[in-house]
């Protein structure tokens, strides 16, 4: 090897992630060329390194080892384009050269984490390269580059950085100096500070040194070394064979599997788990690649990104910007423009001093959204593969961009998309997240929100105890999950995902336990809690072509017993027991809609079909105190709309019974005058009773929320019946001084929720007074807010807008169909 020519090995001390790093050391293994190249990293990776050369292998990627036995006890090596030791080991496999990892084997650390200790999986950006435990005998671990930084006068360790070494040309100059000068500076911190509370980079650098001597042993002098600059002294130390194995006796191991895996530039920045912590690896990445003029190249991108985004931004705009720049850097007393003196440049010059642009310029560019990609030929578990496949099927590519995904479900492609999602979200992999779709709410489109992390690798290989195909992994765990569920809801949920998923095998098992818990469970909360999911989950059937009868005959069983048990469950309870059971009610009802237009399953029989009257019809007379219908509700067509009559029957129940609470008898009564089960003038009376000053103010309070509170429409309800605007005023006038704070959050609560044009408007009807002129009820309507004919003149101010939109003619008619310009009498369109 040439350069040195001391015999010693050439140590390349380096700070993880650093572009100036990077150039460094692919200009030294140029000027040395060693015969082996020794990298910091994990030996069980050693056969893995011929797959950077692949074409298909694009940084960012990460070294993933994970215990064999507990696939979530894992940890990560991640390698940027511009990290030191990326460009070694693509220097070695271009010049044929031996690159062999040296630091702990992952089998150790992963180990050294059971004992409850923290393992090695965080690496700093200070040029440690150590992932070392907390709690050592120093308070606080040492940042050899705030410690520099400091003594060479600097506040800011990354701008001492970018000075000293990323603005630092290779050039002609020695390739080894810096190394040099790095390794004196780290000699003098460790002499002053110790291991620096890095108590475990004892255990990982004697390892190093024992790697290294083999080394030695076979190609000599020939040996390179790129590891943390913060090692080097201790590789550098002469110690015996014998101190560095005693150090490594008695580690404790598990067995491992290690692969390449895709990351990001947003993993590269954060500290947390195995984030690197530098701030700006898209930055980063810009000044390894570009080769010359970094300013201008870095002004002309972000530039290019302003205008994607319709930002007004010219070329004289990259001008000024770049000589703002450098009139900053000057004016700092740097060699060059740092990443700090272009955002100020940017902000002032393209952004006009808006912080806005400047975080898209921040999240895109600076850190960046860059996802790396493995080779199909890098070791995986048979999941992660499978769901490769599945993925090039479906055209659904990881990205790690956020972004949103239209689906329709009557598209075949797109039908599998959605399978393919909702069995990873079934198996714990989040890569896509459930959004309410916008502009649409049937029930064949969905939308979701994509984003692949590289923590999503980990999870497919926890996933893979269940199976190794998405389909048949997402079945076993379902029914497990099913076996394994506490409380009927979650059954009745787990039910709604294997149709979304579209799992078969694992919904007969998923139906049998749910049948024995409904059957078993005698509260009424649990079974109204459960039934929304399972009714929710019989929408699926038309546009996902599953059969749900089976379904929907479980879910009326459990609306049988909902209906019997809620009226007493409902007596004696507290306020936020009532508030909860009025949540069961609002559920509830809506279930009921829904079921009520599901067909039944045919009844088995050899008589021929002949019409017959329904088996039970909803009374027209009321259900008695504390009765309830029973039977089977099945109408003529074979469906459950007799449900639909029974549930009213269950409303006046409880909007009847003086031992319900207030806000669940004024939601039922409320219920029944959406459904047109009850009259306004009847609605009216029950109102009028409820706030007689004979029922106590909090009672009648929380009868109004449950009434017109709740989102349900309240506000509207009573702007367009004026007289019951008039029986709440008349009530909230008349509350005693003393009771009236007590009401007051009910009522707050309550109005709240309303629009502010609703509030608007009542307000105003309030103040003029209800009946009075302007009121929104005319005389002799029988309809709340319409009067009895309708206003002909107020219509024909609209009639020439709606031609237009109509594309009719220009002739203006009005709703009489009379020709508004010359008279002539017609019909209209």
């Amino acid at each position: 090897m040439t350069g040195q020519g001391d015999g010693r090995p050439l140590l390349l001390g380096v700070r993880h992630h650093g572009p100036g790093s990077a150039r460094a050391v692919r200009a030294a293994l140029d000027a040395a060329r060693p015969d082996v190249v020794l990298i910091e990293g994990p030996p069980e990776a050693d056969a893995l390194i011929p797959l950077a050369a692949e074409e298909d292998m694009r940084p960012p990627v990460a070294l993933l080892a994970h215990a064999v036995d507990e696939p979530g006890r894992s940890a990560f090596w991640p390698l940027a384009e511009f990290s030191p030791e990326w460009v070694a080991i693509r220097w070695a496999l271009a010049h044929e050269v031996p690159a062999r990892f040296i630091d702990l084997p992952a089998t150790h650390t992963l180990a050294w984490g059971q004992d409850g200790t923290e393992g090695p999986t965080e690496r700093k950006a200070d040029g440690d390269g150590g992932e070392g435990a907390e709690g050592s005998e120093v308070d606080v671990r040492i940042d050899p580059l705030a410690v520099l930084a400091d003594a060479a006068g600097y506040d800011d360790p990354e701008r001492w950085w970018e000075d000293v070494v990323e603005h630092r040309g290779v050039g002609e100059r020695d390739a080894f100096a810096p190394f040099a000068v790095l390794e004196e500076a780290m000699g003098a911190l460790r002499e002053t500070y110790g291991v620096g509370g890095r108590d475990r980079d004892l255990v990982r650098e004697a390892h190093m040194r024992l790697q290294l001597r083999a080394a030695e042993r076979e190609f000599g002098d020939g040996v390179a070394v790129v590891c943390g600059a913060w090692h080097v002294p201790a590789l550098r130390e002469r110690t015996t064979v014998a101190a560095d194995r005693a150090l490594l006796k008695g580690l404790p191991k598990v067995k491992t599997d290690m692969t390449w895996v895709p990351w990001t530039h947003r993993r590269l920045s954060r500290v947390s788990g195995y984030g690197a912590g530098i701030e700006s690896p898209g930055w980063y990445g810009h000044l390894f690649g570009a080769q010359d003029r970094p300013i201008e190249r870095w002004m002309t991108k972000v530039a290019g990104l302003l205008r994607e985004e319709d930002r007004l931004v010219s070329s004289a705009h990259v001008i000024e910007a770049v000589r703002l720049a450098e009139t900053l850097a000057a004016m700092r007393g740097r060699p060059l423009p740092g990443l700090g003196e272009t955002t100020d440049a940017v902000r002032a010059v393209m952004c006009e001093g808006s912080d806005v642009p400047l975080g898209l310029v921040h999240d895109r560019l600076v850190v960046g959204d860059v996802l790396g990609e493995v080779p199909r030929t890098a070791p995986a578990v048979p999941l992660q593969r499978d769901l490769d496949r599945t993925q090039r099927r479906l055209r659904l590519k990881p990205e790690a961009l956020e972004r949103e995904l239209e689906l329709d479900l009557r598209k075949e492609t797109d039908a599998g998309r959605s399978r393919l999602l909702h069995r990873l979200r079934l198996l714990g992999i989040g890569w896509g997240e459930p959004v309410a779709s916008r502009g649409s709410t049937g029930t064949f489109r969905e939308t979701w929100r994509l984003r692949w992390e590289p923590e999503l690798s980990v999870r497919v290989a926890e996933a893979g105890v269940w199976g190794t195909t998405v389909l048949g992994a997402a079945t076993a765990k379902a029914e497990a999950d099913a076996l394994a569920a506490q409380g009927l809801a979650d059954v009745t949920g787990l039910a709604e995902h294997c149709l979304l998923a579209e799992l078969p095998q694992a919904l007969p098992v998923v139906m049998r336990v749910l049948a024995d818990r409904a059957a078993l469970d005698a509260d009424v909360g649990h079974l109204a809690q459960a039934l929304p999911a399972l009714v929710r989950s019989l929408r699926y059937g038309d546009v996902r072509g599953t059969d749900t009868r089976a379904l929907a005959e479980v879910a009326a069983g459990l609306a049988e017993r909902v209906f019997v048990g809620l009226p007493p469950a409902c007596a004696s309870l507290d306020q936020d027991g009532a508030e909860e059971m009025r949540r069961h009610v609002d559920a509830v009802h809506g279930a009921v809609g829904l079921l009520a237009d599901v067909p039944a399953l045919p009844h088995p029989s050899t008589e021929p079909e002949v019409e017959a009257p329904a088996l039970i019809r909803p009374s027209a007379e009321p259900v008695g105190e504390g009765q309830a219908q029973t039977g089977t509700v099945v109408d003529d067509a074979g469906g459950h709309r007799g449900l639909r009559g029974r549930w009213r029957a269950v409303l006046r129940v409880l909007g009847l019974r003086d031992t319900v609470p207030g806000v669940v008898r004024g939601r039922a009564v409320r219920l029944l005058l959406d459904e047109g089960a009850l009259e306004q003038d009847e609605a009216a009376r029950l109102m009028g009773l409820v706030l007689s000053p004979g029922t106590a103010p909090g009672d009648a309070a929380a009868w109004i929320e449950g009434f017109v509170g709740g989102g349900s429409g309240g506000g509207m309800l009573l702007v367009h019946d004026e007289r019951l605007l008039g029986l709440v005023d008349a009530w909230l006038t008349g509350v005693p001084a003393e009771a009236f704070t007590d009401v007051l959050p009910l009522l707050r609560r309550t109005f709240s929720a309303y629009e502010p044009g609703v509030r608007r408007t009542l307000g105003e009807l309030v103040r003029r007074g209800p009946g009075r002129q302007g009121s929104t009820r005319a005389a002799g309507s029988g309809i709340p807010g319409f009067g009895p004919e309708p206003d002909a003149e107020r219509a024909d101010a609209v009639v020439p807008v709606v031609r237009l939109l109509l594309g009719l003619d220009g002739t203006r008619q009005d709703v009489a169909g009379r020709d508004v310009d010359n008279g002539l009498v017609g019909v209209a369109g």
